[in-house]
């Protein structure tokens, strides 16, 4: 029996398998099925190439020359159709992604962006990158400056700047806060294809440290996420960026937090020693983000409290496979969230998807990176309108600052 051979074809039939049907329950193994299937789920055409690789060099070799090889050589041929089926739904992002962008911002929602805005956005997706390199994240174009204080908490208030080396003016501003439960996690490791990509597109991206627990609870995380808005205000623009256009963005907790600075801009409560400053947001992009309360605190801690008819415009995705954020969370406050504003909000529930989607150039995440994108350049093209309506025709200063929710 090859061993190794054996060992790889279990590996990636395990995998597999967490992949179609992830364990939900009970938690222990729920956790080590999200573990065994998280990269699968998005690379499956990797976990092909490593299953192919393998039979052809164990067959190669001579080591298939039993009946007990043969039968581990049959497990890879019927692992080969689950592969197939992962890879489909993973594909099936595209058109979920246009449904829900058309749903949240109208039919003809393309035809508004400005020629300017739209210019940049992308007609296909990188098949070359998703195919063979979907773990490479780095643009040569792009330029990232790296642990920047923000804070007095040490590396927990590092932030990394990300810019276009050719570093335009006016430029459009994400910040991004990493995922983790609130215990972990940290800066640089994810949604990077999403920070690359805007970055290379002449926006400033952000990617920030925060304080974990149990060092800190609810709200010194969300104080944090708003110490970074702050930090944008007041340096972005040595860095090339425009602080009236910023988006604020996360992933899991990150998202949590997103969308609880979007939700409270300028609230004092969340802003010690910093009450002054302008923390309110353009809009939002959270990806698998977590929407109920902090632990064990009601629901002063949870998104859904503080939903206003005045939100900032709000681009949530979500997979309908997430055993770590389940999607009726997510469910309820999109439809919260549309019953109650007057922004618009575009939800994408994601075919097959787990959690941790924006790790890897995979079809699925490559797809979100598109519609965030097109979000962005849609919310972009308004918030133009808006600040021309607001200039007085005879070139005055507008009457109303820059910053400010309208």
């Amino acid at each position: 029996m090859p061993v190794g051979y054996l060992v790889t074809v279990t590996s990636v039939a395990l995998s597999t398998l967490s992949a179609l049907a992830p364990v939900r329950r009970p938690r222990p193994l729920a956790n080590l099925s999200f573990r065994l299937g998280v990269a699968v789920n998005e690379l499956p055409f990797i976990a092909f190439y490593w299953l192919a690789a393998s039979t052809w060099l164990a067959i190669g070799q001579g080591d298939v020359d039993s009946p007990a090889a043969w039968a581990v050589v049959g497990v890879a041929v019927l692992v080969v159709p689950g592969l197939a089926i992962v890879a489909r739904r993973g594909m099936r992002a595209g058109p979920t992604i246009e449904y829900a962008l058309t749903k949240g911002l109208g039919t003809d929602w393309r035809t508004t962006i400005d020629a300017e805005t739209g210019a940049g956005l992308r007609r296909r997706r990188p098949l070359a990158r998703i195919l063979l390199r979907p773990f490479l994240r780095r643009r040569h174009d792009v330029k990232r400056v790296a642990n920047i204080s923000y804070g007095d908490a040490g590396r927990r208030n590092l932030l990394d700047v990300y810019h276009h080396r050719a570093r335009p003016s006016g430029a459009p501003v994400l910040i991004h806060l990493h995922g983790g439960g609130y215990t972990g996690g940290r800066k640089n490791s994810q949604s990077l294809p999403l920070i690359y990509r805007l970055a290379s597109q002449g926006w400033v991206c952000v990617s920030a440290n925060y304080r974990l627990r149990p060092a800190v609870r609810h709200p010194d995380h969300l104080i944090d996420y708003k110490r970074v808005i702050a930090w944008v205000r007041e340096h972005g623009h040595e860095y090339g960026a425009d602080p009236a256009v910023l988006f604020a963005s996360g992933t899991s907790a990150g998202g949590h937090m997103a969308a609880l600075a979007a939700l409270t801009p300028n609230d004092p409560a969340f802003q010690p020693g910093f009450e002054d400053v302008d923390t309110s947001v353009t809009a939002v992009i959270s990806l698998n983000g977590y929407y109920g309360n902090y632990y064990d605190q009601g629901k002063d801690s949870s998104p859904l409290g503080y939903v206003r008819s005045d939100a900032p415009p709000f681009f949530l995705a979500h997979g309908d496979r997430d055993t770590v954020v389940p999607v009726q969370i997510a469910r309820v406050f999109a439809d919260t969230l549309r019953s109650a504003s007057t922004g618009p909000v575009v939800y994408a529930e994601l075919p097959g998807s787990q959690h941790a989607f924006d790790l890897f150039h995979s079809f699925r995440f490559e797809a979100v990176v598109d519609g965030a994108e097109s979000f962005a350049a849609w919310v972009r093209t308004r918030e133009k309108e808006h600040r021309t309506e607001r200039t007085p025709s005879d070139g005055a200063p507008p009457s109303v600052p820059a910053t400010s929710r309208t």
